[in-house]
């Protein structure tokens, strides 16, 4: 044996020596001609799941048949591409990564490997060893599968960005259907071509993060779409490192759903508010404690008050609801079922004057608490019409003689469709204390003042009112005196209080 070969084999019992205790696989290959494998370490021979350098097989060629590459595109490596071919071909590469597939001992294995290349020369500078140096990547390539998967299944849209040159490397599904950008249109192209940033509310602090390859906080964003127009969005950075690579993740919340909706809501509330404004009949919103929120000018017109007479103010601090049981009655069937049609109430001007009127009442919800819509229309005249009309027909009708009959029986016919009698309903069928508010009723005293003429508590009486209402089927301090009236009731009584 020669001294060169003596001196080469030295040198690789050394070389062995040193790096049969490394981490990393490392696997000599002779330059001879047939380029057999000629050691590898207990790494390497571990990282494909043998014992001894032989179950590698004895050249590339045989290497191949046993273990099956595909890269991480799932492409799989023809011989040549393989790096045991390469470095065998006398080419240095570093960090080319390979899924390795196999089966050993029956059992499909697989191993994700890094592997680079080296080339050892002697003194004269010919080849002297070739080199495989292979590092285990089965665990972050799991990891990073694991990320894959779930950054493409997230549900919120995200965006990678690589630092070092700003380009986006990696977008999710929840980005390209929410911006409705192809995947090729961001891959590649770089933050200042798709600018997730623009017109963000501090820009300048998001930029200077970026730069910094820092946290970015949560903020307001205009996202342009690829077809024009923009969408509102809050988008965030959080840094992250990919294949060694420092990158940054945005990450965006759609808002053009809220941004529409808060819209749709102003236009309707400015639609409720000239609605409200220019409605021709008395309307008031209060709160559910009777705390008057808004009123329209047919309101004010009608009781003569100002706005800042009313607002912030209840209904009872201005007396305006005259009749204490017919309001309990309103706010009641509101609280019970939510609305109320056509309930005769007396409303009391500024001045004092009662107004009849027929409530219309609905429940609406404004800044997130319930309230009431109250319209209030006035019938006054109509009453009054309607009340000089049968008086007007029962003068006529007390002498009649020059009347016809068929005329006779038309005005009878017409003051009855104006009386408010319950069938089968007489005055006997009140108890002796009805009566007695009935009259008083009668007379225009109002409940306070019953209440102090006959020594009774406020309650008490409208207790009394409300029952009297029922039992005569009637809804207004008005219509029980035409009920009385009809019958003739506390006629003698009315002249001598007058007197």
């Amino acid at each position: 044996m020669s001294q060169a070969v003596l001196a080469t084999e030295t040198n690789r019992r050394q070389l062995q020596q040193i790096i049969s205790g490394l981490s990393d696989g490392v696997i000599l290959i002779e330059t001879d001609k047939a380029r057999s494998l000629l050691w590898a370490n207990e790494a390497a021979l571990a990282m494909h799941g043998v014992g001894r350098v032989e179950e590698l097989g004895a050249n590339a060629r045989e290497y191949a048949r046993r273990y099956a590459l595909r890269y991480r595109n799932n492409h799989p490596l023809a011989l040549a591409s393989y790096p045991i071919s390469r470095v065998a071909a006398g080419e240095t590469f570093s960090d080319v990564v390979v899924e390795v597939q196999a089966e050993i001992d029956g059992e499909p294995r697989r191993w994700v490997h890094r592997v680079r290349s080296m080339i050892l020369t002697d003194r004269s500078g010919q080849p002297e060893s070739l080199v495989l140096i292979l590092s285990d990547a089965t665990d972050w390539a799991s990891a990073e599968q694991r990320f894959e998967k779930t950054f493409s299944a997230n549900p919120a849209p995200a965006v990678i960005c690589r630092l070092s040159d700003l380009r986006y490397i990696k977008v999710n599904a929840g980005f390209l259907e929410m911006t409705g950008y192809a995947r090729d249109q961001v891959i590649g192209r770089s933050v200042y071509e798709l600018d997730v940033l623009e017109n963000a509310e501090h820009k300048d602090l998001a930029i200077e993060r970026l730069g910094q390859g820092a946290t970015i906080p949560q903020m307001q964003a205009e996202l342009r779409l690829p077809e024009g127009g923009s969408k509102l969005v809050i988008v965030a950075g959080q840094p992250l490192d990919i294949n060694d690579e420092d990158c940054m993740l945005f990450s965006f919340m759609d808002l053009e759903p809220r941004r529409r909706a808060e819209i749709a809501l102003r236009h309707s509330e400015e639609r409720f508010a000239k609605s409200f404004r220019l409605n021709p009949v008395p309307t008031l919103v209060c709160s559910a404690e009777q705390q008057i929120l808004d009123v329209n000018e047919a309101f004010l017109d009608t009781c003569g008050y100002s706005s800042e007479e009313l607002l912030g103010k209840t209904l009872a601090a201005i007396d305006c609801l005259a009749e204490e049981a017919a309001a309990g009655a309103l706010f009641g069937q509101l609280e019970k079922a939510g609305k109320v049609s056509g309930l005769d109430l007396k409303v009391r001007k500024k001045g004092g004057e009662l107004l009849d009127c027929v409530a219309y009442a609905d429940t609406l919800i404004l800044e997130e608490r319930p309230c009431y819509l109250l319209v209030l229309m006035d019938i006054s005249q109509r009453k009054r019409s309607e009340l000089e009309l049968v008086a007007a027909i029962e003068e006529v009708m007390r002498d009649a003689s020059w009347f016809s009959r068929t005329l006779i029986e038309k005005l009878a016919n017409v003051k009855n469709t104006r009386t408010f009698e319950a069938p089968g309903l007489s005055s006997a069928d009140l108890t002796g204390r009805e009566r007695e508010v009935l009259g008083l009723i009668y007379q225009g005293l109002a409940d306070k003042e019953i209440a102090a003429r006959l020594k009774l508590a406020p309650n008490t009486v409208r207790n009394h009112v409300a029952t009297l209402y029922s039992k005569l089927d009637v809804h207004s301090r008005g219509e029980a005196i035409v009920w009385a009236r009809e019958r003739g009731l506390f006629a003698g009584g009315a002249e001598r209080s007058k007197g």
